[in-house]
């Protein structure tokens, strides 16, 4: 007896339901046999790929899905989903209203294009949907979350502040209510921590690392990189290939094309696994590490004669324990190289853009105090934000 699709649909249901993310694609696949354009099967499968952060895989099956039943409010939205984490926004802005003017009270789906209304930098557009989703979903810290942070991008404080507070008393899970307490303090509402949260700071860059290069290189004007390795060769350490590197933060590798001509060795290290996967694409790092600076630096004693650090120490607020652990990674006579965005007056601030500026007095201050010897310190642009320049300080220190 051959086996019932609909059967294998259901066991894969129930698997992908427990957890079993192989044993439910098993089942699909399965079904795919005896059905190959079967499109719950391959919507199913486009929802298990974008629970693995499987990018192409979740466009490859939600199309296919949609070829089928191009109407169905389901498959519109999972591939609107899709699209977004795949960073084609307005693709994804269409299927998600979409897949609304079919399933108009979908919470999930409001957030999803508020979400992506705001990543494409219109937070106006996007309040209507995320306040649908909130009064849908009432005492759920997730929508709450989405709808402060379009607020705070619509430069409505009060508002933000209003939302992160319900937020933080809706949030059941632990790592909302910290995003929630730290975005209460990028508003002044408490004082700062001493570093952002580090799931919020993977989640903000596995969200934004299928756009971050054309962003940053676009529409912003990032600059760091360039400016480190200019500031290195200024220093008279010339890029002949010859120094272990580790790149601090790597994101997606642009900073790794600077550093790159420095190097006989590059690593590069970075909390966001979807930023670790743009990086592998590149011919440049001969090992990538996803783990926290603070964490992984400990376990490299004396393993690299340049740490660089684009843009990265403007998630932590307190520099000593980095500092210290750059220090600690560092060959004796090696050097770092890092940026900070620049404050006055307090050693450290976090700004409403949730990010901290440094006083630069007090980042060499530390620096010294790590035993690390400042070679050259500047001020410079490293990017433009909502029209105006981030000023930022680029150090260059030896130990």
């Amino acid at each position: 007896m051959s086996p019932d699709p609909s059967a294998l649909l259901q066991a894969g249901v129930a698997r992908h339901a427990a957890g079993d993310l192989a044993g439910a694609e098993q089942f699909y696949r399965q079904v795919l046999k005896c059905r190959p354009l079967d499109a719950n099967a391959h919507n199913l499968l486009g929802v298990l790929a974008r629970q693995r952060g499987d990018a192409a895989g979740a466009l490859r099956h939600t199309e296919r899905a949609l070829a089928q039943q191009p109407e169905e409010p389901v498959f519109l939205a999972n591939r609107g989903a899709a699209l977004a984490e795949a960073g084609r926004l307005p693709e994804a802005v269409i299927a998600l209203r979409a897949a609304l003017a079919r399933r108009p009270e979908d919470a999930v789906t409001l957030r999803n294009l508020g979400q992506a209304l705001c990543a494409l930098g219109d937070p106006q557009a996007a309040l209507a949907p995320l306040e649908a989703a909130a009064r849908l979903q009432p005492g759920t810290a997730a929508p709450l979350l989405a709808l402060a942070h379009a607020r705070r991008e619509a430069s409505d404080a009060a508002g933000a502040a209003a939302a992160a507070e319900a937020a933080l008393a809706a949030a059941a899970q632990p790592a909302l209510a910290e995003q929630a307490r730290f975005l209460l303090a990028a508003l002044g509402r408490s004082g700062a921590p001493a570093r952002a949260p580090a799931g919020y700071v993977r989640e903000l860059f596995d969200q934004f690392a299928p756009r971050f290069e054309a962003e940053l290189t676009g529409r912003l004007g990032y600059r760091t990189p360039a400016l480190l390795a200019g500031l290195l060769t200024e220093a008279g350490i010339a890029p002949r290939r010859a120094l272990r590197v580790l790149d601090l933060g790597c994101g997606t590798g642009l900073s790794g094309v600077a550093l790159a001509p420095f190097a006989r060795r590059l690593e590069g290290l970075d909390l966001s696994p979807r930023m670790l996967a743009e990086a592998r694409r590149r011919p440049l790092y001969d090992a990538l590490h996803e783990a926290d600076l603070l964490d992984w630096l400990p376990t490299r004693p004396a393993g690299f004669d340049l740490v660089a650090a684009a843009d990265v120490l403007n998630y932590l607020g307190d520099l000593a324990p980095a500092l210290a652990a750059i220090a600690a990674a560092l060959a004796p006579g090696g050097h770092a190289a890092f940026s900070v965005e620049a404050g006055e007056g307090a050693s450290f601030a976090l700004a409403e853009a949730m990010r901290y500026r440094h006083d630069p007095a007090h980042v060499a201050a530390l620096a010294a105090a790590a035993g690390l010897a400042l070679v050259e310190q500047r001020a410079g642009v490293l990017r433009m934000e909502r029209g105006a320049p981030v000023e930022g300080a680029l150090f260059l220190l030896s130990r």
